[in-house]
């Protein structure tokens, strides 16, 4: 009977070593200020949209809701990578364990899966918003959005386990260096002394089919709305525009690193340096993260207005209480 070819073989490695930026360790120092800095502001940010919408009972509309998970997905796909790249790129402190590397692994990928569907949801819901405002609240019920979170939670799951999976159960004889800032499952795989191209190719079918899908609904949501919008009146059509205008901004942001990075890895390194493919893989899980609720707050007056008003009460009490 022939083995599996995802049976161990020998002892797997109790720890990896994570390499940072392969040619780039000269600038370990500015990545680390950097990464903080970004990282800071993701922490920040997105805690103050959730806080803002969880306590305003007046944005408890659908959309806001996903922009509070997408918040809090945000901040776990940055906190499942980014305290470890600053220690590695600060103090070199640059081994993780066996089990860590695919903790974070799996949560990396998951969390990626799960905003690229907030990001869909959220185009249906400008869609419904624009396109069939007078159907809006029976067609988003509370029941409707319950069911659209729990799908895109579970396709994250079915997707994605199969290959943390796939690649723990590789067979780990040689070096254990690998050549990335965290556990990226290529990066990992390349180290087997097996085929990994397996779930390589798995990754890239299973990234493909729902990044794929995806971005194909959630541009037939803003053809559709795009149509709409001109039978609209001018200032209508601005406010809509405005609205949309901001996620576009935030979806590119999201999709085009990541299918970027993604591709990439598998161009390999004669086509494209491995530093540009590994510092394209940190940024891309980083910058959205940063970016996505500095630019909704900005674009969103009604969370723009209650986050003002929250911090001015909160600093208003804070000096009364000092004085």
């Amino acid at each position: 009977m022939m083995e599996s070819p995802y049976n161990h073989t020998t002892e797997a490695p109790a720890t990896f070593i994570l390499v940072g930026i392969p040619g780039l360790q000269s600038s370990h120092l500015w990545l680390a200020i950097s990464l903080s800095i970004m990282y800071t502001t993701a922490l920040l940010a997105n805690t103050l949209i959730v806080t803002v919408i969880w306590m305003d009972s007046m944005l408890q509309e659908p959309m806001y809701c996903f922009l509070c998970v997408l918040a809090a997905v945000d901040m776990v796909m940055a906190s499942s990578v980014v305290p470890k790249m600053v220690g590695i790129f600060s103090s070199g402190d640059n081994s993780i364990s066996f089990n860590a590397c695919f903790t974070q692994m799996y949560f990396v990928h998951a969390a990626t899966a799960v905003e690229t569907g907030l990001l869909l949801a959220m185009a249906f819901d400008r869609y419904v918003a624009i396109c069939k405002p007078l159907h809006y609240k029976r067609i988003l019920t509370p029941r409707v959005m319950l069911g659209m979170s729990v799908t895109i939670t579970i396709r994250a799951i079915v997707s994605m386990t199969p290959l943390s999976w796939m690649v723990s159960h590789l067979p780990f004889c040689g070096s254990n260096v690998v050549l990335h800032s965290y556990c990226e499952h290529i990066a990992v795989a390349k180290l087997a002394c097996a085929d990994p191209r397996p779930s390589s190719l798995y990754s890239l079918i299973v990234s493909s089919i729902i990044v794929g899908s995806d971005v194909a609904f959630i541009a037939a949501s803003y053809i559709l709305i795009l149509q709409a919008v001109f039978d609209l009146s001018k200032n209508a059509q601005l406010k809509a525009l405005s609205t949309c205008g901001s996620h576009v901004g935030v979806m590119a942001l999201y999709y085009l690193p990541g299918m970027a990075s993604i591709y990439v890895a598998w161009l390999g390194e004669d086509i494209v340096p491995l530093s540009t493919q590994v510092l394209l893989a940190d940024l891309y899980l980083i910058i959205p993260s940063t970016l996505n609720p500095i630019i909704y707050g900005l674009k969103t007056k009604q969370i723009q207005n209650r986050t003002w008003s929250l911090l001015t009460h909160c600093l208003f009490n804070h000096s009364n209480l000092g004085s």
